[in-house]
């Protein structure tokens, strides 16, 4: 397994890469088929967080899906820890998933899992608004005007609901979006409670 440590803002010492590479070991246990780990580590400038002073961002490249877990703390092992404490929690998640799964029927389509979904609940729009100031990295922010603080773009198959609620699972995520196979239209599954989840789906107007 090949493990690729990066520093953003920071320096990162032949002794953390070696620490890295040694507790990244423990990952095998849980998915063999894993080629490669990019291990990203960046310094938070803004000294108020000083809590957070480091992120470091694992993203692990195997025959399946890619896995990716973040933490920070204010030093680098603690970060590790907390980032690799949270991706081998996702890899047994998944793996609970797939098993849970087995037992059921087969995945519902698109339509089906919208029917349960429900509307949000009063009161979050409220609070939402009573939102004056924000506080972003080194800026503070006044105002409920929407303010993009990071942007990513990923290329995307169609997948089945299941494959989505799979590698959802993976990455850590509460939410997943992808085109569903069945429909073609842009989706987004969601985390509920326990094993319940929800989907929300687009469909263009004509």
């Amino acid at each position: 397994m090949e493990v690729v440590v990066t520093g953003r803002h920071c320096e990162v010492s032949d002794r953390f890469r070696e620490h890295v590479s040694e507790k990244l070991t423990r990952l095998e246990k849980h998915d063999h088929r894993i080629m490669r780990i990019q291990v990203e580590v960046e310094q938070e400038r803004n000294p108020r967080q000083h809590d957070r002073a480091i992120r470091v961002e694992l993203t692990a490249f195997s025959k399946g899906p890619v896995i990716r877990a973040e933490a920070a703390a204010e030093d680098k092992m603690g970060a590790l820890d907390l980032a690799l404490d949270k991706m081998q929690a996702q890899m047994r998640r998944a793996a609970d998933r797939r098993r849970v799964h087995r037992g059921r029927h087969a995945p519902v389509s698109v339509g089906q899992a919208m029917a349960g979904i429900e509307p949000l609940a009063e009161g979050v729009e409220a609070e939402e608004e009573s939102v004056t100031e924000r506080q972003v990295g080194p800026i503070t922010v006044t105002g409920d005007g929407p303010l993009v603080v990071r942007e990513k773009s990923h290329p995307a198959s169609p997948m089945t609901l299941d494959q989505a609620l799979y590698e959802m699972e993976l990455v850590g995520h509460d939410f997943y979006l992808f085109v569903d196979k069945e429909s073609e239209r842009p989706s987004v599954v969601y985390r509920r409670r326990g094993y319940d989840y929800g989907v929300i789906s687009l469909e263009l107007e004509s």
